[in-house]
């Protein structure tokens, strides 16, 4: 007999590092309007999982340093249980986000969400996030400041580095 099919929702946690002044001062510095700097982590299995300096780590939803998240996008749902995503994030850790492969522009904490959220539903993270760091540096402004932008290394406190050895999740 087959065990019945469980759903799990999957959210993207959205965070605004600039916390409104991206809004106000990009058209000034870029010359086109940017909504924020966007950080942004999954929620699954009653955990916030992101990506950053120290690697893939992981909190309860909403107790990283910056709080509340400014916006929350349901995914939907994944029929991946806790024990294969823990294995998952655990290989993911090993290759493609290991502490030393952060870059602020190519590789960072929305290109581990978006990497997530296609293993957990299938569907990619909101574009608007994903296409930022390309609009940027699209910009006499942004290429200027890549140099000191790539030495960026961006790790919410609050949240534990994330090891499936020693059982966190």
């Amino acid at each position: 007999m087959e065990e019945p099919l469980v759903l799990h929702p999957v959210k993207l946690y959205v965070y605004d590092l600039s916390k409104g002044m991206a809004r106000r001062l990009s058209p000034l510095m870029l010359g086109k309007q940017l909504d924020g700097i966007w950080h942004t982590s999954i929620i699954v299995h009653k955990d916030e999982f992101f990506y950053g300096s120290r690697g893939i780590s992981s909190c309860p939803p909403g107790e990283t340093v910056l709080g509340p998240p400014d916006s929350v996008v349901d995914l939907g749902n994944t029929e991946v249980t806790e024990e294969i995503f823990l294995e998952y994030l655990s290989s993911l850790g090993e290759s493609m986000f290991r502490r030393e492969s952060y870059n602020f522009f190519d590789h960072n904490c929305n290109t581990f969400s978006n990497e997530v959220s296609q293993f957990l539903t299938g569907r990619k993270i909101p574009s608007y996030i994903t296409d930022l760091p390309a609009e940027v540096l699209a910009t006499p402004f942004g290429q200027a400041l890549k140099p000191l932008l790539d030495s960026i290394k961006i790790q919410p406190a609050g949240g534990n580095t994330f090891s499936r050895h020693n059982g966190q999740s």
